[in-house]
């Protein structure tokens, strides 16, 4: 490999039989499309916790082992497909709300045994470290001291924070899917989701209820310094795009078996060449 000043980098003209080895040899996912294949099942996950009913720390929970296990290996090592199962199942088992393999994999049409042949690996490479904090607790909890702060004592205030709530709720389901999870605790994304909910509803000042907050807990904490983490968070959803669709990335996953066992590569050519010759005999024949 040679390296530029300005540090792109370019290969060295291989001989012909490297050079046709190198022709042959699947080519690796590029980072943008291992970033979409893993945005993808992550919102898979949520869509399976979803389908069966499970609570949000559960979800939570499959996310942030899903994100801190990528951060070790690549998409190209292990299928994002059956690392998501083997965090759901874990996730259910940290959280006490046990699910049988048999049944996540009944539920989803997908080999058990998949689950529990990458639950090791999956564990060793969390470092057995299975407490997630998530913010959804941290959410009801600022959303009781928010009633205390504005004093809100008639059925119609307590109405408008618990459509609040589920507004953050939302929001915070899409902090998930960021990488907030990884840089920020969950207070500090509790409130990012919460502020985002009351740019719609506009129940309070929040800065002046973060203000109350600091000063409550005696924070050495400044004001700006928390504006600038929440703003930090914020950032990230907006740079969040739509899911990716099955269709978009169906090509990226195509690819990424054929790397995985490139032999599988040269029997789809083949097949493909075997059914070429025999349409061509049946033209022949007709």
């Amino acid at each position: 490999m040679e390296v530029d000043i300005d540090g792109s980098f370019s290969y060295a003209e291989p001989q012909s039989d490297a050079k046709d080895s190198a022709e042959k040899r699947p080519k690796p996912l590029k980072v943008e499309e291992e970033q979409l294949l893993r945005a993808f099942y992550e919102f898979k996950i949520q869509d399976v916790c979803d389908a069966f009913k499970f609570p949000r720390k559960i979800q939570a929970t499959a996310l942030i082992y899903f994100k801190r296990f990528y951060l070790q290996w690549s998409v190209m090592e292990h299928h994002p497909k059956n690392i998501m199962l083997t965090c759901i199942y874990a996730a259910c088992k940290a959280e006490e709300n046990h699910v049988s393999a048999e049944e996540l994999g009944k539920g989803i049409e997908q080999d058990h045994h998949v689950i529990l042949n990458n639950e090791m690996l999956v564990l060793q490479s969390l470092g057995f470290d299975l407490i997630v904090y998530a913010p959804y607790r941290a959410l009801e909890g600022f959303v009781s001291d928010m009633e205390e702060f504005r004093g809100a004592n008639d059925d119609d205030q307590h109405e408008t924070l618990k459509r609040m709530l589920e507004a953050a709720r939302m929001e915070a389901d899409k902090i998930m899917r960021t990488e907030a999870p990884l840089l920020f605790p969950p207070g500090q994304l509790a409130l990012a989701a919460l502020r985002r909910a009351n740019v719609v509803h506009d129940i309070l000042d929040f800065e002046r209820y973060l203000r109350s907050i600091l000063s409550r807990q005696q924070s050495t904490q400044a004001i700006s310094e928390l504006s600038v983490s929440l703003n930090t968070i914020d950032s990230l959803i907006c740079k969040l795009e739509a899911p990716p669709t099955s269709k978009d990335v169906k090509h990226i996953d195509r690819k990424l078996k054929s790397c995985l066992d490139p032999g599988s590569h040269d029997k789809s050519k083949k097949r493909k060449h075997r059914s070429k010759e025999s349409s061509t005999e049946v033209q022949d024949l007709s």
